[in-house]
């Protein structure tokens, strides 16, 4: 007998941990292993149908991208000599060559044509459609199609492809011609150079040859030496599912296009092999949908199915896994997993009190854990621990506190660390947004017709707050305005908006087009719903003429010949809603006039009894510079600041305070 099975000497403990531990864990196996065993079958089940989904989808989207590849390389090839065909329109002769040219260029081409409008090359005839096919990989033939019996002016797909105008794949046709060879074709119309349709190109698959390239088995058509003189002769055989896994395409009328039965290709549809009421995944397929149905009834048989549909065609691609292949690698899985439950049992069992012994014995290693950690060691490792007891618990608990105190002086560091890192990224940011905004003043000390003067103080180390101004034409273009928020977003849509105003602004002279240009940008993607209240304005320096649209924004004042808000519509913000239509209004300014444009940071300003600065009182310091002769841009804009520097007092600012104030002096 092995050592485990030995007595050992009795000691002061009447019962053992380890053996008390170990019998516990049996009981609980065994429990595990009775009825939850059923279940452990039915999870292997369902891995394995869970894997077939997993599987299918790879394989049928495996499949998808060949059919994908071959149909584009067509479409390629048709795009691409259709110029080359409309610029040699006028020499018929030369079609012939570029339809054998195509051909040799496109492998998975089986043929092509072009086929004219009645008597567009009168020396020709009624009908012209140079043509060629492939006889095999090294051959190519070339024809001349077209007479009483092969009118195809009168055919439905030239009708057709003349009516839609555009390229497009059409429904599948057996090829009388080519040996009865069920084909596809990619039609696209030939332009002359008054726009009009001479002619359409054809660029025909073989379903024939997709169908056995498709196809896992490469079986769906046999072809058999009968004698040694090199003779063949095709042998249908009639297809069976047989358990077999299997493709096959529809279009979107429930035609084959691909089937190992070659039989129904072209010839049945896929509703008369799923019962008289094609249930919901028929219907989704034929949808052109993408899916999966465990219990899929085809031929009478059920099967496991994965569907999607082809790109850029009314085709959908099928892969079928006979329900029977999928129930015995189940069975085999939920089987192989008790065997393996079982083995697991036995493991348990002889091993296991060992385990559970040396697992045991760490209380000494835990103490002079213990001690270390108290020294101040805190990445001290302690003894692992296996067993879920008091032990176990109070490991727990030293390691709790180990990590804890670990933790602390990591946080500690880190959050000193970013703080700095943060307040530098900040400092960064408010030097980068500052210099997008007009900062030398005066602008244009070589003009006497105007004086500008700007200022914007953020709440925070970035905001949202902006202004620009330009000259272009003898035109002063600019703009006022308040970015919903603050902040870091705030300053990037800020930014946004800005750029977008010197952008359009660029192009278009009329400041509702370009608040209309600026809204409909923001409004797209606008996730976050945020906003920009606006002003625009263009200034004609030469008659003193302002155009202007406001967007949701304070009214400026004029100040002049008195103090007044500038009449304003009450626009939305832009970002808001797509598609606002912003209104035009204008005014022409008297000489000496001065605009002053501000955000709601001033009036708005709060001190600590939460009142505000208000418009009054903005009004009547303005009308106050005015009488004193004090209506200088600069002048202006430094008093509100003090003005409102005195009102808040020591409260917080708590918003973006930005002003402008322009003075036509022509």
């Amino acid at each position: 007998m092995i050592s485990i099975f030995k007595k050992k000497p009795k000691t002061g403990y009447t019962r053992s941990f380890a053996k008390r531990l170990t019998w516990r864990i049996m009981l609980r196996m065994l429990i595990i292993m009775g009825i939850p065993t059923f279940l452990v079958f039915w999870m292997g089940y369902g891995i394995v149908y869970t894997g077939a989904t997993i599987v299918s989808n790879r394989i049928v989207k495996g499949e998808y991208e060949e059919i994908r590849r071959i149909t584009s390389d067509l479409y390629v090839a048709s795009v691409n000599n259709a110029p080359v065909i409309e610029d040699c329109l006028d020499q018929p002769d030369k079609m012939v060559g570029i339809m054998e040219r195509m051909l040799k260029n496109n492998p998975y081409m089986r043929s092509c044509g072009l086929s004219f409008v009645e008597n567009y090359y009168p020396q020709k005839g009624r009908w012209f459609c140079p043509f060629a096919v492939r006889v095999d990989s090294a051959t190519i033939e070339t024809h001349v199609l077209g007479d009483a019996k092969q009118d195809y002016l009168k055919e439905a797909w030239f009708k057709q492809a003349l009516a839609r105008n555009e390229g497009s794949w059409g429904r599948g046709y057996i090829d009388t011609i080519n040996h009865d060879t069920p084909m596809i074709s990619y039609t696209l119309p030939i332009h002359d150079k008054r726009d009009s349709i001479v002619a359409i190109l054809g660029v025909d698959l073989s379903l024939e040859w997709l169908n056995d390239k498709v196809q896992l088995n490469n079986r769906s058509r046999r072809k058999i030496d009968n004698d040694s003189t090199g003779v063949h002769a095709d042998k249908e055989e009639k297809w069976t599912a047989n358990y077999s896994v299997y493709y096959f395409m529809v279009d979107s009328t429930g035609t084959f296009l691909l089937h190992p039965d070659q039989n129904r290709l072209l010839k049945e549809k896929l509703q008369t092999h799923v019962g008289e009421d094609p249930d919901s995944t028929a219907k989704d397929i034929l949808g052109l949908h993408t899916g999966n149905d465990d219990e899929f009834m085809l031929d009478e048989e059920k099967a496991y199915i994965s569907y999607k549909p082809v790109k850029y065609t009314d085709w959908s691609l099928a892969l079928v896994i006979p329900s029977l292949i999928v129930e015995i690698f189940g069975y085999l899985i939920g089987g192989f997993m008790i065997l393996m439950i079982l083995f697991g049992l036995l493991v348990v069992y002889f091993f296991g009190r060992r385990v559970i012994k040396k697992a045991s014995q760490p209380i000494k290693q835990l103490a002079e854990s213990a001690n270390e950690v108290a020294k101040g060691n805190f990445t001290t490792q302690l003894p692992p621990l296996k067993s879920h007891d008091e032990i176990h618990l109070l490991r727990d608990s030293f390691e709790q506190m180990q990590l804890s105190l670990t933790s602390y002086v990591e946080e500690l560091k880190t959050t000193t660390s970013q703080k700095a890192s943060l307040e530098s990224e900040l400092k960064i940011a408010h030097g980068i947004q500052m210099a997008m905004l007009p900062k030398t003043f005066p602008p244009y000390p070589e003009r006497s017709d105007i004086d500008i003067f700007g200022q914007l103080t953020p709440a925070k180390a970035v905001g949202g707050d902006l202004f620009d101004f330009y000259i272009h034409d003898e035109k002063l273009f600019f703009c006022i305005g308040d970015v919903s928020g603050k902040g870091v977003p705030a300053s990037l849509v800020m930014a946004v908006t800005r750029f977008l105003f010197r952008n359009v602004s660029a192009h278009e002279s009329e400041p509702h087009l370009i608040a209309r240009a600026l809204n409909d940008s923001l409004s797209e993607s606008n996730e976050m719903n945020m906003f920009v209240t606006l002003f625009v304005g263009v200034l004609d320096l030469a008659t003193g003429h302002l155009d202007y649209c406001n967007a949701g924004h304070d009214s400026p004042l004029l100040i002049g010949q008195g103090v007044a808000p500038l009449p304003c519509d009450p626009n939305l913000p832009v970002g808001v809603m797509p598609d606002w239509q912003f209104t035009l209004q204008q005014v022409t300014l008297a000489p000496q006039t001065t605009i002053f444009l501000y955000t709601d940071g001033l009036n708005e300003a709060e001190n600590i009894l939460h009142a505000q600065f208000g418009d009054d009182r903005i009004i009547s310091l303005a009308e106050t510079l005015l009488n004193r002769g004090q209506n200088k841009p600069s002048t202006i804009i430094q008093l509100m600041t003090d003005a409102v520097h005195d009102f808040v007092g020591q409260a917080e600012q708590s918003d973006d305070l930005t002003m402008l104030a322009i003075q036509y002096k022509r």
